[in-house]
């Protein structure tokens, strides 16, 4: 399967998965991992281990400070 990865205001990104691969092996494909973004389908954030069911997805990062 071939997703269109557009991580928000970085870069846009054509990944090849396998079929049943979930959200987590995507980022994996990009080189981030669940813990620092959100994976939004349609603007609903969806779960890290669910299987990949969209052809486009945002990827947005998690901003974290103190």
């Amino acid at each position: 399967m071939d997703v269109t990865v557009d991580v928000v205001s970085e870069a846009t990104h054509e990944v090849s998965i396998d079929d049943g691969a979930t959200y987590a092996d995507l980022l994996a494909e990009i080189d981030y991992s669940p813990q620092e973004v959100s994976v939004l389908v349609d603007d609903s954030p969806v779960p890290e281990d669910q299987p990949v069911a969209a052809d486009t997805v945002r990827v947005v990062r998690l901003i974290k400070g103190g």
